[in-house]
C-alpha cells in the first residue's frame, strides 16, 4: 500500500511524497495516522539547513530517512492506530517517533500503547514531555526550591507544570510573551517578563532558544544555584556573560539533551519506560492550553515555512491527518 510523506527537500524547501510501504513482518505493525504535531524549535532548525556537520549523526530521527540538510525525511511525533501486527496491540491508539507520513510499518517494540483515558489529540505532546521530565531530572529539583524557567515555549511550559507540582516548589515562567501569562496561570505557575522576573533562584531552567534568554537565566541565579540549558541552537554561534558576577555566585552550568536518559535515573530506566511514563504525565486536562493551532497534513509545507520564519505567539502546531487513507 502507498503512503505520503513530509521531506524537506534542501534548506527552505519541502514536499509531500508518496511512498510504498511493505507489509509488516513478524513482529512488526502497520500505524495508520491520527495526528502529529510540529516540534517547532527543532524542526525549523532541520527545515533552514541549520544543523551542523558534527551534529548530523547525534540529531538524527529514529526513523529518519535521507541526511542533513535534504532530502531528508525528519520528525518525531506521530499518533496513530495500529491496523496489522500482533493481536494485543491491533485496534490500540499509540504513539511513535516517527516523522509525518500518513502511514507506516515499525517493529512493535517502537510504539507505546495511549494510556486508555489519554486522548489522542493530547498525546501528541509526547515526545515534548518526555524532554521536559528529563530537563527536571538533569535539573534535580527538590521540594521547597524557588525556580525559574526561562522560556515559555511547550518545553518550558511542561518542565514549569511538572516542577510546579513539586511539594513547596516556587515556579515562575519567564518570557517576552506578556499572553504566556494566561498560559502560566492556566498551568498553576507564576509569571514575569524578563526585567520583573525574581532573581536568587535556588534552580532555573533555560529553555527559550534564544541567547538572550540564557543571558536572562544566568542573572536569575542566586549564590551556588544551578542553570541548565535545555535548550540547543543548532550551529548558532552563543555568548553568555560568563564574568560579572558568574564566579563570585559559584553558578552550576548544566547541559540537558532527550537524546540520554538523565544521569541519576540512567541505571533503572530505559527510553521505553520514560516515554510511557511521558504519556501517563499527560493524563492532565491542564495541558490542552498548550495546542496553539491545528493544521491538515496537506498543508505541512506551507505550515512549516511559515513557522520557521515567524514562530511568534505558536506553541503545539498540531497536525490532522486525512481519515481516508
Amino acid at each position: 500500500m502507498d503512503a505520503r510523506a513530509l521531506w524537506i527537500l534542501k534548506p527552505g524547501q519541502a514536499r509531500i511524497g508518496t511512498e510504498t510501504l511493505p507489509e509488516p513482518g513478524p513482529g512488526e505493525v502497520r500505524v495508520r495516522a491520527r495526528f502529529g504535531a510540529l516540534s517547532r524549535g527543532t524542526e525549523a532548525l532541520v527545515f533552514q539547513g541549520k544543523v551542523p556537520p558534527s551534529q548530523h549523526q547525534a540529531m538524527r530521527a529514529p526513523f529518519q530517512a535521507g541526511v542533513f540538510p535534504g532530502p531528508v525525511k525528519y520528525g518525531y511525533i506521530n499518533v496513530g492506530t495500529v491496523e496489522a501486527g500482533p493481536e494485543a496491540l491491533l485496534g490500540r491508539d499509540v504513539f511513535c517517533l516517527f516523522p509525518h507520513q500518513t502511514a507506516y510499518v515499525v517493529p512493535a517494540t517502537a510504539v507505546t500503547p495511549l494510556p486508555e483515558s489519554l486522548p489522542p489529540e493530547r498525546a501528541v505532546l509526547a515526545a515534548n514531555m518526555e524532554t521536559a521530565l528529563n530537563v527536571v531530572w538533569d535539573s534535580a529539583a527538590r521540594p521547597g526550591d524557588r525556580i525559574a524557567v526561562v522560556g515559555a515555549g511547550v518545553v518550558g511550559c511542561l518542565v514549569a507544570r511538572l516542577a510546579g507540582r513539586i511539594p513547596g516548589c516556587t515556579v515562575t515562567l519567564v518570557d517576552t510573551d506578556p499572553g504566556r501569562a494566561a498560559i502560566a496561570a492556566a498551568l498553576g505557575v507564576g509569571f514575569a517578563l524578563p526585567p520583573d522576573a525574581p532573581g536568587d533562584q535556588d534552580l532555573v531552567i533555560h529553555a527559550s532558544g534564544n541567547p538572550k534568554g540564557a543571558a536572562t537565566a544566568l542573572g536569575l541565579a542566586g549564590v551556588e544555584a544551578m542553570v541548565v540549558e535545555a535548550s540547543w541552537y543548532g550551529g548558532t554561534p552563543v555568548l553568555l556573560p560568563l564574568g560579572e558576577a558568574f564566579h563570585s555566585r559559584r553558578l552550576t552550568l548544566r547541559s540537558s539533551q532527550v537524546g540520554m536518559v538523565a544521569t541519576a535515573q540512567r541505571p533503572r530506566w530505559d527510553y521505553a519506560r520514560r516515554m510511557a511514563k511521558a504519556l501517563e504525565l499527560l493524563l492532565d486536562p491542564a495541558l490542552d492550553v498548550l495546542v496553539s493551532g491545528d493544521c491538515d497534513f496537506d498543508e505541512l509545507p506551507e505550515v512549516l515555512a511559515r513557522l520557521a520564519a515567524d514562530p511568534a505567539g505558536a506553541l503545539c502546531q498540531r497536525i490532522r491527518y486525512p481519515k481516508d487513507e
